[in-house]
């Protein structure tokens, strides 16, 4: 009797076509991911070294600068935060860490509440102190935000002792997070290539000497959430005012040094050249959950550039508008913003001079002068009315000649702004809805103080007023609603913004150079009457 055929031992096949698949979704993932590759240390001295970049590398750079690295790892919480005075909310905060140097103290400060105590200087901070307390009522109330913005985070840098800094923030916060890359830093790199050029770059490259099998040199802009994460966009803005690695290879001219030595001796602000590939950017993400009011909102994170006009600036932040205009949800546009008022660009002798005997406003100016029979005590006197009404509130009035703001029309721009869905942004000021009762414009999303706002940013020793600018902002988009009663706010509307003055000096040398900012936005209309009592 024949044999009959044997059946066909499909398990090996099996096994090998499970393992194509499980090859091609890998593949599939990472590219549907574009995970870019890191450059090594050989290329980055290539990036420093060639003024034009071959086309492989100049598409990895393009590739590295507009990939979000994003990490959902971590469900939603199971309870919102609600208070009820604002029913459930959600917290925002707004941080520019400078780098992550302080990077224990901002880990402690999310994750551990007595060991960030323990930090502290009972000297500076006596125990059962006024000053104590309300530096660990801010770092409560920062450790509740569910979304943080960050500025200036490192990943790979041998100043923040090579670590990716927002996902171990991430990680120790359990909070998903996105990253954009803003700059592939290359000053470190010149550093061990080259001889120091001045006795900052000695004394930086006796303290941080680079590990080329550690160093990725990236940083970059973040959103860490305690909410998933989606529709996550990194995206290199156009117009880039300052060349940062042509200028500063290039190296600041003798009247920049000399600018930059008075600063160094009157603020302690030291400058060093920065060499860098890449520029400004703005990092996008949707924050969703279900049980938010259109299951969704867009958090927009930039940091606009310092070395620029004012109008400059303007250009970038039209740039920005443009491409999210047609967010149909609720937004949160924020960030370090550089709004100084001031032209910040390096200098040299022939752009002073251009600034002022090219420029029509100079020779008006001059002739009011001699026209009113006053000189050197105008100017003084001028000067002083225009820094003290613009350095603490960029918002101020323009008013030429007498007073100028360059920087007034950044939040006319803002304020007259719609999306396509008509919404806008909240720049709202109730006595109610803000922190120390103050009725004046932007008060509900950011702290106003006596006189201007709390300034977010200042140098390392201020004199009096100078040397503090308001740099950081939460700008807010509400829902739009319909028939809503009077005196009620509009779903997500901005509530009590905050700048934290005290939890930023928990250590010796500050936190930050940047102070945090903190809003919270309720998730139904919060009608005044709930807020008149506490």
């Amino acid at each position: 009797m024949p044999s009959l055929p044997k059946k066909p031992d499909v398990s090996g096949a099996l096994r090998v076509l499970a393992g194509l698949a499980l090859i091609a979704f890998l593949a599939s993932s990472a590219v549907a991911r574009n995970v870019p590759a890191f450059f090594s240390f050989s290329e980055l001295v290539e990036l420093y070294r060639t003024n034009d970049l071959s086309p492989e590398h100049a598409q990895r750079l393009r590739l590295l600068l507009n990939t979000p690295f994003v990490e959902n790892n971590f469900a939603a919480p199971t309870r919102l935060s609600e208070t009820e005075r604002l029913g459930p909310y959600v917290r925002v905060a707004s941080w520019n860490i400078e780098r992550g140097l302080e990077f224990d103290a901002i880990a402690k400060l999310f994750t551990d509440p007595a060991a960030f105590e323990g930090m502290l200087d009972p000297e500076k901070f006596p125990p059962n102190s006024e000053e104590r307390a309300e530096l660990l009522e801010e770092a409560a109330a920062l450790r509740t935000a569910d979304v943080i913005i960050l500025n200036e985070a490192d990943w790979g840098m041998a100043r923040t002792d090579y670590r990716h800094v927002v996902a171990e923030l991430a990680g120790v916060m359990k909070m998903n997070y996105a990253f954009g890359v803003q700059f592939v830093e290359l000053s470190p790199v010149a550093l061990s290539l080259d001889e120091p050029k001045n006795d900052l770059e000695k004394e930086v490259l006796d303290v941080i000497r680079v590990d080329p099998a550690r160093y990725k040199g990236l940083h970059g802009t973040a959103i860490l959430s305690r909410f998933p994460l989606e529709n996550v966009r990194a995206q290199q803005l156009e117009f880039q005012p300052y060349d940062w690695f042509r200028a500063e290879k290039k190296g600041p001219s003798m009247l920049e040094k000399g600018k930059r030595e008075v600063s160094k001796r009157i603020f302690l602000e030291k400058t060093l050249r920065e060499v860098r590939r890449g520029g400004r950017m703005m990092l996008t993400a949707d924050i969703v959950d279900p049980r938010f009011p259109g299951g969704r909102f867009t958090v927009v994170a930039t940091h606009l550039e310092n070395r620029s006009k004012p109008e400059e600036r303007r250009r970038q932040l039209n740039e920005i508008l443009g491409r999210i205009k047609t967010i149909d949800n609720a937004v949160v546009f924020a960030g370090d913003m550089n709004t100084s008022g001031q032209d910040l660009k390096p200098t040299s002798i022939g752009r002073e001079l251009n600034k002022r005997f090219g420029n029509p406003k100079f020779w008006i100016k001059t002739v009011a002068k001699y026209a009113l029979g006053v000189g050197l005590f105008e100017d003084i006197v001028m000067g002083a009315i225009t820094f003290g009404r613009s350095q603490a509130d960029p918002t101020v009035r323009h008013i030429p000649i007498i007073s100028p703001n360059p920087e007034r029309k950044f939040f006319t721009k803002l304020e007259a702004f719609r999306f396509e869905d008509g919404g806008q942004f909240d720049f709202g000021g109730d006595k109610l809805r803000s922190v120390g009762g103050k009725g004046e414009k932007l008060a509900n999303s950011n702290q106003r103080a006596a006189l201007g706002f709390v300034t977010t940013y200042r140098v390392e020793r201020p004199i009096k007023f100078i040397g503090k600018s308001k740099l950081d902002w939460i700008f807010v988009k509400p829902i739009r609603g319909t028939e809503m009663k009077t005196g009620s706010s509009l779903p997500f509307a901005p509530h009590f913004g905050r700048t934290l003055r005290a939890v930023n000096e928990a250590v010796p040398e500050r936190i930050s150079d940047h102070r945090p900012l903190i809003v919270d936005l309720p998730f139904e209309p919060v009608h005044e009457d709930r807020l008149k009592y506490d």
